[in-house]
């Protein structure tokens, strides 16, 4: 591992996203095969460069000193979610084609909502990532 890729800046601030996995294993193997992801840590926790983010993948668990009455869990239903990974890419499309050859099961065809065009697929432990294109973009 080079240390200058590790999301630990000199100063100011990096936004990772945490994720609770049920097989650190399989959902490194998700997010490197379907986005690239660069390892850095193998597990325990894997933390992995995507694009021009991060990514922390770790087992789920119980309360800790630091939070003593949180437990980290995978999604306990699949269907109702209040966060997910946001991703836009330049040509959906093509996206939708490759990562489907990949593996990736989208929820349904891209879409076109107007202002951009997104579909939407889930990692192995159902956490939500919207992939989506921007077609228009009026700033006022």
């Amino acid at each position: 591992m080079n240390p200058d890729d590790f999301p630990a800046p000199r100063e100011g601030f990096v936004i990772t996203h945490f994720l609770v996995v049920s097989d650190q294993d399989r959902s490194r193997e998700f997010y490197k095969t379907l986005l690239d992801g660069h390892v850095l840590i193998e597990r325990d926790p894997v933390i992995m460069r995507v694009a021009n983010t991060w990514l922390i993948l770790n087992a789920g668990g119980g309360p800790t000193d630091d939070k003593p009455t949180v437990t980290l869990t995978t999604p306990p239903d699949p269907n109702h979610t209040s966060a997910f990974l946001n991703i836009r890419v330049a040509d959906i499309q093509a996206t939708y084609k490759d990562w489907s050859a990949k593996g990736a099961e989208f929820l349904t065809e891209p879409k076109d909502h107007g202002r951009e065009i997104r579909a939407y697929v889930r990692d192995p432990d159902g956490h939500l990532i919207e992939v989506g294109q921007t077609t228009g973009l009026s700033v006022g």
